[in-house]
């Protein structure tokens, strides 16, 4: 414990913000359709989340290792640089969060750990090589297969129904929901959950208190696992809101198919260590299950906003890392001092426009568009 400085001490806490902010970004994942589709009450469903969420990040740390270990150089970050990073995902979680957008809180995070360690320890500091078939691959494929298989499964849900009478498959469908739903939670913290595990054994590693290329302490694994459950029953209701109402209007049928397509692609790249995001897999799931079903509305204007927001999300949150870096890193424990400052304002900021506009369980269904200010009332015509 002698190695747990004060600097230490800051960065393990500014990753447990992010990840309870990735808990409430992120619970739209596992939820959204069955919220929609009335399987479970909105409530209940991020309670159900949040224990599986937990549960779900004692079952692997493979994703963990990539992260403390795979893409930056452990032997070259610095503590400092960690913060740095963090304050480029939480910022980018929260812009996105407040605008309803389902962006991936893992490449927030990676992004903003590339940017900040590019800045403190030159770009000899980053793994390229396991960016690109950790993270870049897999967010290239992972929406596209977990939709091609919801697509797939709505297809035949609907075929193999299409005599039954419509409530009774429907009700059917519900009920399958809440085990699949609950699935996804599980599969979420078997990968979501890693990640800031993966950040905090980084850390731990980089001022002496672990070995390198140590797995995470169980301590490391239950604060984790707790801070992403507190986040997840919190209930980020504005991306609730976009995921389950505004890509298509979503039936239990689809639901389940979206729900079983994203956990087996979640499952199978945790085991592979992959970091994929949850959030581009669910969405891809709920986009596929759309396509699948015969005259079903798919909005793809939310979609082409969605895909636009993967895209500019690694880099934004790196070039916010690479700004706090050469802060934190130039300007020593005054320099952390006033990103820390700078960042508690910002959110500070965005939680009040966030009230102008408020999302919350009993209104999450009503409507499928998320705005910062309430509309302005139409003038009639003269």
């Amino acid at each position: 414990m002698d190695h747990i400085t004060f600097l230490v001490a800051v960065v393990i806490a500014t990753a447990l913000a992010f990840d309870f902010t990735n808990g409430f970004h992120d619970t739209a994942n596992a939820m959204a359709t069955s919220i929609a589709t009335g399987a479970l009450k909105p409530k209940v469903a991020v309670l159900i989340s949040g224990v599986l969420n937990l549960v779900g990040a004692f079952l692997s740390t493979e994703v963990a290792r990539t992260v403390s270990g795979g893409i930056v150089d452990d032997a070259l970050v610095t503590p400092a640089m960690i913060f740095a990073g963090l304050v480029g995902a939480i910022l980018w979680n929260l812009m996105t969060w407040l605008l309803g957008l389902p962006s991936s809180s893992s490449h927030a995070l990676f992004g903003g750990l590339i940017g900040a360690v590019w800045v403190g320890a030159g770009e000899h500091g980053v793994h390229f090589e396991k960016v690109v078939e950790k993270i870049i691959v897999p967010a290239v494929l992972s929406p596209v297969v977990a939709g091609v298989a919801a697509l797939l499964a709505t297809y035949l849900a609907y075929r193999l129904t299409r005599r039954a009478r419509e409530k009774t498959v429907g009700r059917g469908f519900r009920i399958g929901q809440i085990a699949s739903a609950s699935m996804v939670s599980l599969a979420h913290g078997t990968n979501d959950a890693q990640k800031t595990m993966g950040v905090i054994t980084l850390t731990l590693i980089s001022c002496g208190a672990l070995g390198k290329q140590a797995g995470p302490p169980v301590w490391v694994i239950g604060t984790a696992g707790l801070a992403i459950g507190l986040g997840t029953y919190i209930g980020g209701w504005r991306i609730i809101r976009t995921m389950g109402k505004g890509i298509t209007d979503i039936q239990a049928p689809q639901g389940f198919a979206a729900e079983a397509a994203s956990t087996a692609v979640i499952l199978s790249s945790a085991s592979l260590g992959f970091a994929l995001s949850t959030t581009q897999v669910c969405s891809g799931g709920i986009l596929g299950a759309g396509i699948g079903r015969r005259l079903a509305e798919v909005r793809w204007g939310v979609a082409s906003r969605m895909a636009v927001g993967w895209l500019v999300t690694l880099p934004s949150a790196a070039a916010v890392g690479a700004v706090a870096a050469a802060v934190v890193v130039h300007g020593g424990t005054a320099g952390i001092v006033v990103i820390a400052v700078l960042t508690a304002a910002v959110a500070g900021g965005i939680v009040l426009l966030s009230r102008r506009n408020p999302v919350r369980a009993d209104n999450v269904n009503d409507a499928h568009d998320v705005a910062v200010r309430p509309s302005a009332p139409a003038v009639a015509a003269a």
